[in-house]
């Protein structure tokens, strides 16, 4: 069809838009008619692009989580030891909750989504998978599992705590769980 071609960004902007909107407003507050605004775009290119209001969500939070894998994977395989991935590990703690509220109200819009409504959840254990895929690089399967944990909890904290986070605390956690036998 001539819309797409005539503009082929179109369906590029209309998910950044998308995630804009989410993050500004939350999911509940997302429409179709907001994101067309915002991507400026015709009303009509949503439908378009996008059957749904799911499939536009889908399309913007595994555009967002590939955004989180592609942080993993690039600190992650740049490490060549068994001390520069924990340090790969303390690094992505520190800028994953340094992120900003963009990411952090993306990640947890995604979660809540996914909590509420099963169709959602593939896309939370894509990211968890691609996630532990990297840091098993590094580590065994059941270390690489309370690392990935360790990183969502430890980011949310910093991200949302009012005092300054010493990374000092994050490097020992990353040590500890990272030893022989983790802890």
């Amino acid at each position: 069809m001539a819309t797409g071609r005539a503009d082929p960004e179109r369906r590029e902007r209309i998910i950044g838009a998308a995630l804009d909107l989410i993050a500004e407003e939350g999911v509940a507050g997302t429409s179709h008619r907001k994101v067309a605004a915002r991507a400026g775009v015709p009303l009509g290119s949503m439908t378009y692009h996008f059957a749904s209001m799911d499939e536009l969500l889908r399309e913007a939070f595994t555009r967002f989580s590939g955004e989180v894998v592609a942080l993993f994977e690039d600190r992650l395989g740049a490490a060549a030891t068994p001390d520069e991935a924990r340090a790969a590990v303390t690094s992505l703690i520190r800028e994953l909750g340094e992120g900003g509220q963009r990411n952090l109200v993306l990640t947890h819009e995604l979660y809540t989504l996914a909590a509420r409504r099963p169709a959602f959840r593939e896309l939370t254990r894509a990211w968890m998978r691609s996630s532990r895929v990297a840091l098993e690089r590094h580590f065994d399967p059941a270390t690489a599992r309370r690392l990935d944990a360790l990183i969502e909890g430890l980011s949310l904290h910093q991200a949302l705590d009012t005092e300054p986070h010493d990374p000092a605390l994050t490097a020992e956690a990353v040590a500890r769980i990272t030893a022989p036998g983790g802890s």
